[in-house]
């Protein structure tokens, strides 16, 4: 069988969704192709952009026939933009395409045989963002053109709340590749900003969800894992601004927040003090190298960045040796990966939540039991990084 080039052009059935929520379909010679802008169900004529020895990437020339799915996207600046993947789709269909992401990196990643039920949404699509890094290429601000970084102007955006979109067209010019950050929160358009959740209020200073309503029933969600009780204790190993602790730790006897970030930690400091939790400390450490000493934790909560935990947090954790582990992540190939290394523990529940409409991202959060004694820390992993 002919393997097909750059330029060919072929029929082929889209049958479901990449990582970066582009379609996905076999080519004739076997080859899994990713095509953006399709739709599970589409006939699609497309031409082929990219190859390689077992993939390829295509767009697309003509629909044969629509997927019962596909929707006519409602912004003006798609796809051309690059900050939505699935505003041709139904968001039903988002949905199941995002929780479909999660079950295969739990099982082709981890080798898990752990299946999230169910997604949570709060249903809300639009102006849910509290916040915007406006790129310029020094005549107009916008967002990056999907896959380069040439500037797509941008006057309004569905994603964002409506204070940042009317900020929008007052920015002042800036100078070639320089950014201009926007925060929206109870204080307006502020950088510190502050923000409520569940009765919470919290100074901002670094890291926050750009989604509210869903970073509400994220946070329920890991504290529902945590399940703390007055004599037990909390780690949170990159607590940032100290949210997710102050929301789980209430529950606790003692919590502990560990971040690398001076800043972060001292608006965490002042986040427990403000909300009247004297029996929630924080201090600026890195998470792999902290010197725990004496604690002992019962529950141990991380919510890393998009690359996972490092070989020396997986070792952190197995040295504290918690019985519980709440692990939130907005990548499900990582948090696959480390689900592996972290030996002695089974995952016991996981659950995703929608914390990026129409965007093909999606966070995850898994409760981990342990189920053995640890092994000395030199046979007790070993890690495997993603290629």
């Amino acid at each position: 069988m002919l393997e097909q080039g750059l330029g060919d052009n072929q029929t082929v059935t889209i049958t479901g969704y990449g990582s970066n929520g582009e379609g996905v379909a076999r080519l004739d010679d076997g080859r899994v192709v990713f095509v953006r802008n399709a739709a599970r169900g589409d006939v699609l004529q497309i031409k082929l952009t990219k190859t390689g020895a077992r993939s390829a990437r295509a767009e697309i020339t003509g629909i044969i026939t629509p997927s019962p799915y596909r929707i006519e996207p409602d912004c003006p600046h798609y796809p051309e933009c690059g900050g939505c993947d699935f505003r041709h789709v139904t968001y039903e269909e988002e949905l199941e395409a995002k929780l479909n992401r999660v079950n295969d990196a739990m099982r082709r990643i981890g080798g898990l045989d752990i299946h999230a039920e169910q997604i949570l949404s709060t249903g809300q699509t639009e102006e849910y963002r509290n916040k915007a890094v406006f790129h310029s290429d020094g005549k107009s601000l916008g967002f990056y053109r999907s896959g380069s970084h040439d500037i797509v102007p941008i006057d309004r955006c569905l994603l964002l709340k409506e204070d940042i979109n009317a900020a929008i067209k007052t920015l002042p010019p800036v100078s070639h590749k320089e950014e201009t950050t926007l925060r929206s929160g109870l204080n307006g358009l502020a950088e510190p900003f502050e923000e409520e959740l569940d009765g919470l209020r919290f100074m901002i200073q670094g890291f926050f969800q750009v989604n509210k309503g869903a970073a509400l029933l994220l946070y329920k969600k890991v504290r529902e894992y945590a399940g703390l009780s007055k004599t037990e204790t909390l780690i949170d190993l990159y607590c940032g601004v100290g949210a997710m602790t102050l929301f789980a730790g209430r529950n606790a006897g003692r919590a502990l927040g560990v971040e690398q970030n001076a800043e972060a930690v001292i608006a965490a400091r002042e986040n427990a003090l403000r909300n009247g939790f004297p029996h929630i400390e924080f201090i600026n450490a890195d998470a792999a190298a902290w010197e725990a000493g004496s604690c002992n934790p019962d529950c141990v909560i991380v919510d890393p960045p998009r690359n996972g935990l490092s070989t020396g947090v997986v070792s952190k954790i197995l040295e504290l040796a918690p019985k519980r582990i709440v692990y939130a992540s907005c990548d499900p190939a990582t948090l696959a990966r480390d689900l592996k290394a972290l030996h002695g523990y089974e995952v016991n529940e996981i659950c995703a939540v929608d914390m990026f409409p129409r965007t093909a991202n999606v966070e995850c959060c898994c409760l981990l039991k342990q189920v053995t004694k640890r092994m000395p820390l030199q046979d007790s992993y070993r890690y495997q990084q993603l290629t």
